[in-house]
């Protein structure tokens, strides 16, 4: 029996945007079930009779950050099954913080991609046409990738902040250059929460919009 895919999307975006834009904190339950059904859906998109449209490569990406959950867990996993020191214990514990902010991050940014392409193609669809394609779609999720990835790159860095110059054995540049990474990560942890509320004002806006035009029409 054929099963509409374009509905199983729609409810996984749905599910999504309630994990990510509308619940105020991650939830294990929530993020487990998140992680699921982005597996699902990676299968999904790999059937032929799934179009291949600028929506779907976002999908696509929000449904591959769930492999960063998918890390995580392998890391406590096996972080309680091998015995490490302190110092490793720690990097792990910030590395495994790193990959759940990565994949709320990414997750965030691709779910207000497709927002803004909704609004396009209710408001703007023939003005759009041209750059609303697979091919932008890809560099606007690696563009979003490669940010996050180095925002992430940074708050790691944080793991040496209190270790001494003579136990890391560095030059003096490199520490001066830690110094500037360790201030650049404090500006930017000040900005993330403001930001995450503008995603969440931003994206409710274009629904707004989106929800009235259908209505009136």
């Amino acid at each position: 029996m054929n099963r509409d895919h374009m509905k199983d999307l729609r409810r996984y975006l749905t599910f999504k945007y309630i994990q990510y834009l509308i619940l105020p904190s991650p939830n294990i339950i929530i993020t487990l079930l998140g992680l699921f059904a982005s597996l699902y859906v990676m299968v999904i998109l790999t059937l032929p009779s799934v179009s291949r449209k600028s929506t779907s490569v976002f999908i696509n990406n929000i449904a591959q950050a769930d492999i960063l959950v998918g890390c995580t867990i392998f890391s406590a996993i096996t972080q309680g099954i091998i015995i490490s020191s302190e110092r490793s214990s720690f990097f792990q514990s910030t590395l495994r913080e790193n990959f759940l902010t990565a994949n709320v991050h990414i997750s965030s940014l691709l779910l207000s991609c497709v927002s803004l392409e909704a609004f396009l193609i209710t408001f703007l669809p023939v003005e759009t046409r041209h750059f609303r394609t697979v091919r932008y779609a890809r560099v606007a999720s690696q563009i979003i990738w490669m940010a996050i990835i180095i925002e992430c790159f940074l708050y790691q860095l944080e793991c040496f902040k209190d270790v001494g110059i003579s136990y890391l054995d560095i030059h003096r540049q490199v520490l001066l250059l830690l110094n500037f990474c360790f201030g650049a990560t404090k500006v930017l942890k000040s900005l993330i929460y403001p930001i995450g509320l503008l995603l969440r004002i931003f994206n409710v806006y274009l629904f707004y919009k989106i929800y009235f035009r259908a209505g009136n029409n």
